[in-house]
């Protein structure tokens, strides 16, 4: 009987490893030349992110980005938001329920998301907030609260470093590792590839 159990386990383990070693690499690189899964402009990232909640448990945030720059290996992200209603202000995190996740991964292109620019989530005083200035610039917020935020176009291709590397990740490592991983900037001023930091990628939409 232990025998039996112990053959159990080490099929069962090489299957997972098959799955997630050979089998998803796999179908991750097919659908990536594929037009609806392709990185691109304006494409939605799909990430989930495990870590520690303060105490000796852990949660996982749940984040939806989209594509707002693409310039050789850099590729830019802007977080999809919700803003909040008058009197009732959320939190500026921008991760997502698991269930509100799962909902977006199969509607996410039926929703209106608007473009607001960062200065303007600022403007009237009311951060992350819906605003009669809002409204009357970005009408199609009075369908939908989801939103993202547009670079300007002094924010593109700029070459100064500080300012350019906000949410910035390898293009090449979302390709070939299905993973997130930002450019930093060092003491010089040179951006490089964090060491540690990287989250998955579980899907890309277009």
């Amino acid at each position: 009987m232990k025998k039996l159990l112990f053959i159990s386990i080490i099929v069962l383990v090489f299957f997972y490893a098959f799955r997630e070693i050979v089998y998803k690499p796999y179908m991750w690189k097919k659908a990536m030349n594929t037009p609806e899964h392709r990185l691109q402009m304006g494409s939605f990232l799909f990430s989930k992110q495990t870590g520690s909640n303060g105490s000796k448990s852990s949660q996982t945030n749940y984040l939806i980005f989209k594509v707002v720059e693409i310039n050789g290996d850099y590729v830019r992200l802007s977080a999809i938001r919700q803003l909040s209603e008058k009197g009732k202000l959320k939190s500026s995190d921008f991760s997502f329920t698991r269930e509100n996740y799962r909902h977006l991964k199969k509607n996410i292109k039926k929703l209106t998301i608007t473009a607001i620019l960062r200065t303007d989530l600022y403007k009237e005083g009311a951060t992350y907030t819906v605003n009669d200035y809002l409204l009357n610039k970005y009408p199609s917020l009075k369908k939908s609260r989801y939103y993202y935020e547009e670079l300007s176009e002094a924010e593109k291709n700029v070459h100064l470093p500080r300012e350019y590397f906000t949410m910035v990740y390898s293009k090449e490592k979302i390709i070939e590792k299905r993973k997130l991983i930002p450019y930093i900037i060092d003491n010089t001023n040179e951006p490089e590839l964090a060491k540690n930091l990287s989250q998955k990628v579980s899907l890309i939409l277009n």
